[in-house]
């Protein structure tokens, strides 16, 4: 039997009948097969040596001084990999509420971890008059740059001042970032009503309710105009179908209030059927907005990666973040063509907790591992992943909001203290 990735066992053939190869011819066809090894490798050392000494300028001297090592993946998990030659730029922009506690634990972790990871931080906020178009701009061109970013929520305040679209959607525009990602997953030793939770949640984010255009028709009538058009639905779609197909899922759910938005919800279900056709492998199914909410509390199992335009993907991301411990443990992502952004899930500014040591990092930290992996660190966000979860799973750690006293402190003291990782001097 032929097992796949493994060459088929060559059975000796039967030589009893002509008395098989002498002895003497035997052992010279070893010693020529073991000559041609032997000659065939000092070759390739040789044009090795010559490609090495053809090559100029520091970086390749440091390629050349360099020893092979065999591959990470062959490694042991414990076994930390060589110093990183390249640092790689993240710009980071901590947002308001307890944002900035948030990104100070990424960097303690990062650094005690010794994560090949330069953050460039930048402070945006609309409510401690830290924001203005110049600012904005200093963010987005870092942004363009380093084609990665951490970001905490960027709050809103609900008073008009003259501008509709918030900084935190003039960002998500420029950037096109299109696709807002949330991983719902339960956490090994914490309990909730539904464990095993497993569940994806992709939200288009560009348009839709939030599309920032309103106006006073007459006094006291308002008209706020939600957008929805056929090439961001479909490229919406198309990204969760890939998205399903890449991670070895076997179902997409549309989710929608077409019964009512006959022609805006209709434009969107029509397109996410358009493209499931595309996908026979995966299955295709919708549902209604206020059904999914019911469902989603009842019997979440049932679901398995939700599409969806922006108002509803803002209110499910939330639902769903509830039912595996709340706002400070679902991590999240924003991805454009070029750009990824990693935040919270459930963005939320936890105001009240400014100052006060008891905001929940796990969201976060998760996020950065989910960067991480995004950077090709793949060590690295095993490392942190793996720590964070260790945590919980002990349940000797804990914040508030998992019903524990411990503060923010304790907690990222508490990962630190997990991470099987030797720094490299």
């Amino acid at each position: 039997m032929h097992t796949y990735g493994m060459p088929t066992a060559v059975k000796p053939r039967n030589r009893r009948r002509t008395g098989g190869l002498p002895l003497l011819h035997q052992r010279r066809r070893s010693s020529v097969a073991i000559t041609s090894s032997v000659t065939m490798a000092a070759a390739l050392r040789g044009s090795l040596v010559t490609l090495v000494k053809g090559l100029s300028g520091p970086r390749w001297q440091q390629l050349a001084s360099r020893p092979l090592s065999v591959s990470a993946a062959l490694c042991g998990p414990e076994a930390p990999p060589a110093r990183a030659d390249a640092t790689f730029k993240v710009t980071m922009v901590p947002g308001d509420g307890v944002g900035p506690e948030l990104m100070t634990a990424v960097k303690e972790v990062f650094k005690a971890g010794d994560v090949p990871v330069e953050f460039e931080e930048f402070h945006l906020s609309e409510v401690q008059n830290m924001a203005s178009d110049e600012k904005l701009e200093q963010v987005l061109t870092s942004m363009k740059t380093n084609k990665v970013a951490m970001k905490g929520k960027i709050h809103t305040p609900m008073e008009f001042k003259g501008e509709l679209a918030s900084y935190e959607m003039r960002l998500r525009r420029k950037l096109d970032l299109f696709a807002n990602v949330v991983h719902v997953n339960s956490l090994p030793g914490y309990s909730t009503r539904h464990n095993n939770l497993d569940l994806v949640i992709i939200r288009e984010q560009t348009e839709g309710e939030y599309s920032s255009l309103e106006h006073e028709s007459v006094t006291g009538v308002i008209e706020c105009l939600k957008i929805i058009t056929r090439d961001k639905s479909r490229r919406i779609a198309k990204f969760a179908f890939d998205y399903a197909t890449k991670k070895g899922r076997s179902k997409v759910t549309a989710v929608h209030k077409a019964n009512i938005m006959k022609l805006g919800d209709g434009l969107f279900l029509q397109s996410c059927a358009e493209i499931a056709q595309l996908y026979p492998k995966i299955k295709y199914e919708t549902i209604i907005i206020d059904n999914c909410c019911m469902q989603l509390v009842q019997n979440p199992y049932q679901f398995d990666v939700l599409v969806m335009p922006n108002l509803y993907g803002n209110i499910i991301d939330n639902l769903a973040a509830g039912l595996v411990g709340g706002a400070g443990v679902v991590p999240g992502e924003s991805y454009s063509a070029e750009y990824a952004v990693f935040e919270t899930g459930a963005r939320h500014p936890f105001a009240q907790a400014v100052g006060r040591n008891i905001a929940n990092p796990t969201a976060m930290l998760l996020s950065a591992a989910n960067m991480l992996r995004h950077l090709n660190l793949e060590y690295h966000s095993q490392m942190v992943s793996d720590a964070v979860k260790r945590v919980i799973k002990q349940g000797k750690v804990r914040t508030r909001d998992l019903g524990g006293y411990s503060t923010t402190g304790d907690f990222v003291r508490a990962v630190v203290e997990n991470l099987r990782h030797q720094p490299v001097n």
